[in-house]
C-alpha cells in the first residue's frame, strides 16, 4: 500500500489542484457545530485540507511521503503526519470534526470497520464525522472480480467497495446519523482526462454513552 501511493504521487497532483466540492460542504457542517479541531485521514497532497486549515486547526494523516512533500507547499497551515491510518491515533488529541474523502472504499469490510472505529475514537464528545465514498450508482460498479459483496478487485491487490445508501448507513450504525446524500464529483486528471464520479456522503455524530 505504501509503495503504491508513493509511486502514484511521484507524478504530482494526480487529481489536479481543485478541491472537492464536498470539503466546502464539510466546512459548513463543522462551522455550524462550532468545531475548532479537524482531522483529515488519507489527506493526499493537501488539495482538500487547504480549504479547512485557514479556519480550523487541522491535522492530517498521509501514507505517502511524496504526497506530503507536495502538501507542505500547497497547505502550510495543516500539520501533516506520515503514517498509516490504521496506526491512528498518533497522539492523545481529540477532534471536533473528521473529514474523510474517498478513503473508505479502498478496503475490505474488516478494514472499513476498523477505520470507522478509529475515527470515532478520536472524536470529542460532540464530534462530527463527514465521510465520502463511491456510490453503487457509479459507472465503475461491477468492474473486476467481486471479492466481497459490492467490493471488486479492479487490478491485482487493489479493491474498491461501492456503497448503497443502506450499506453506508449500516457501516455507521454505532453513530447518530444526521444526513446522507449523493453527489457528482468531476476530477481533472494530470493526463488532461476528465472523469465524473457518483459519490455518497454521510454526516454523523458520535453517540454518547449513557
Amino acid at each position: 500500500m505504501h509503495s503504491y501511493w508513493n509511486n502514484r504521487f511521484s507524478n504530482g497532483m494526480v487529481w489536479g489542484e481543485k478541491p472537492s466540492c464536498t470539503v466546502n460542504m464539510a466546512k459548513e457542517v463543522f462551522l455550524n457545530n462550532q468545531a475548532k479541531t479537524i482531522l483529515v485521514p488519507g489527506a493526499g497532497y493537501g488539495r482538500n485540507t487547504k480549504v479547512l486549515s485557514p479556519t480550523f486547526e487541522v491535522d492530517a494523516i498521509e501514507i505517502s511521503k511524496n504526497a506530503i512533500a507536495i502538501a507542505l507547499e500547497e497547505d502550510k497551515l495543516t500539520k501533516f503526519t506520515e503514517g498509516s491510518i490504521f496506526d491512528m491515533p498518533f497522539s492523545n488529541k481529540k477532534y471536533d470534526g473528521i473529514y474523510c474523502y474517498n478513503l473508505l472504499q479502498l478496503f475490505r469490510l474488516k478494514e472499513r470497520r476498523l477505520l470507522i472505529g478509529k475515527c470515532i475514537d478520536q472524536l470529542t464528545e460532540n464530534g462530527i464525522l463527514f465521510f465520502t465514498c463511491f456510490s453503487n450508482e457509479d459507472k465503475s460498479f461491477g468492474d473486476g472480480l467481486e471479492v466481497e459483496k459490492n467490493t471488486f478487485e479492479y487490478k491485482p491487490g487493489k479493491v474498491a467497495h461501492f456503497f448503497s445508501e443502506e450499506d453506508l448507513i449500516h457501516h455507521f450504525d454505532t453513530t447518530e446519523i444526521l444526513e446522507t446524500g449523493s453527489i457528482d464529483e468531476t476530477l481533472d486528471y494530470l493526463d488532461n482526462t476528465v472523469r465524473t464520479y457518483k459519490l455518497r456522503y454521510i454526516i454523523c455524530k458520535k453517540r454518547l454513552c449513557i
